[in-house]
């Protein structure tokens, strides 16, 4: 056989093999069209189950809060004070609470004391003072089992109740509460690592406890924030103002003293010394604490000056506003996405079940 009956023969061979392709593809359209009622069946009962799903989805409220975080930095013409301070043995120090800054503070906000405390939080709902763990699960399905239980069902988070003095079946609920929503309502995040401004997301069914948890969340995280910053100073400020009122009621004592000690000598006899002794100590006092008061009152607003400048300030942008947006499956979307899928696994299990049929014969 030559070359050129060689090629030939190739030629035939991928025209068969070509035609037998083209044949198998007809063959199987022709298949699936035979099968088109079970085809078009498959999708109608998937449009019905995607109708269904989104019929049945509760609408989601998005409540959307950012702030922005000012935390500066003792220095400038405090330092200076600061270390005439130091010198009567008076620390003014920089401000606790630096763990809590950064990144740190996202941790914060997710952490279960801070959404427990959050979740504490009274309202006023419906005309009515509430916590927001009550309500959460009054209208939260996923949390009907708990209020059902007979064991549970007394279960109460009543508005100013002592957290302290919470039963072990509280504290599991709250901690069940506080993993549902870290995993799917609350999201807290910067936009730009560079800022300080922190974006707090809260989803759910409620378009009331979105909005009110968002805001009771914020306050609270500040409030701890703020106080954690500020804790040495203000313990400092405390300590100066009662030595300084210490001081001033000495020295009022021995303002009266002398006054004391004149209205029983007025007209002293100078040649009995002994008689001025207790005038002169008073006055020794007056002036001793005169000078001591002044430093304090001196240092007292030092420290003052530095506790305001060590104050961070939390500043709310945006604040979540009623109605609040919603998110809620297309009930046309839902129905043509599941009847295409549905459709789809039709057409896939017939193939299959076509190969398998032929593999046996």
């Amino acid at each position: 056989m030559n070359k050129n009956d060689q090629e030939q023969t190739l030629d035939n061979s991928e025209e068969i093999s070509l035609k037998e392709l083209i044949l198998k593809l007809i063959g199987w359209w022709h298949y699936l069209l035979s099968k088109w009622k079970i085809i078009l069946i498959s999708g109608i009962i998937g449009g019905g189950l995607g109708f269904t799903y989104a019929y049945l989805k509760k609408t989601i409220y998005k409540a959307e809060l950012s702030f922005a975080l000012q935390d500066e930095k003792p220095g400038g013409g405090l330092s200076g004070a600061a270390g005439l301070a130091s010198q009567f043995g008076i620390d003014l120090g920089g401000a606790s609470g630096g763990e809590f800054s950064g990144d740190n503070l996202l941790e914060l906000m997710k952490s279960r004391s801070m959404v427990e405390k959050a979740l504490l939080t009274t309202k006023l709902i419906n005309g009515k003072k509430e916590t927001l763990a009550e309500f959460y699960l009054s209208f939260n399905q996923d949390h009907e089992s708990v209020k059902n239980n007979a064991l549970l069902a007394r279960i109460y988070f009543l508005p100013d109740a002592d957290h302290t003095k919470f039963t072990l079946q509280q504290d599991s609920v709250l901690g069940v509460i506080h993993k549902t929503i870290i995993s799917n309502n609350l999201t807290v995040d910067k936009l730009d690592k560079k800022l300080s401004i922190v974006y707090l997301k809260v989803n759910s069914t409620n378009e009331l406890f979105s909005k009110y948890f968002a805001e009771a969340l914020e306050k609270v995280v500040s409030d701890f924030y703020i106080q954690k910053k500020i804790e040495k100073s203000i313990k400092n400020v405390n300590i100066l103002q009662r030595q300084t009122d210490s001081v001033r009621r000495a020295l009022n004592d021995a303002i009266s003293g002398v006054a004391a000690s004149a209205d029983v000598n007025p007209n002293p006899n100078p040649s009995r010394q002994t008689l001025r002794v207790p005038s002169q100590r008073k006055q020794v006092e007056v002036q001793a604490n005169t000078i001591i008061l002044s430093e304090l009152i001196k240092n007292l607003e030092i420290a003052k000056m530095s506790l305001l400048q060590q104050t961070p300030l939390i500043q709310v942008i945006d604040s979540p506003i009623l109605p609040l947006d919603k998110s809620r499956p297309s009930k046309i979307f839902s129905m043509l996405t599941f009847g295409v899928l549905c459709s789809f696994f039709m057409v896939v299990y017939l193939c299959i079940k076509r190969i398998l049929d032929n593999l046996q014969h």
